[in-house]
């Protein structure tokens, strides 16, 4: 997901894809070391998006 995407979305719509996006990356994790996930990059690129999304929050709030 692209910053300006996420820069045009509400704060309560961020939270919620913060949300999301942890659940996401605990699911991959969990996947990780059950040995049943394929593409394993996906989990560096969720990091990032939580990340993006962190940042705008604080941006945002601040």
């Amino acid at each position: 997901m692209k910053g300006k995407e996420l820069r045009e979305l509400a704060v309560a719509e961020l939270e919620k894809k913060n949300t999301e996006l942890a659940q996401e990356l605990f699911n991959l994790r969990f996947q990780l070391h059950t040995g049943h996930l394929e593409k394993t990059s996906r989990i560096a690129q969720v990091k990032k998006d939580i990340a993006r999304v962190k940042t705008i929050l604080a941006e945002k709030q601040g």
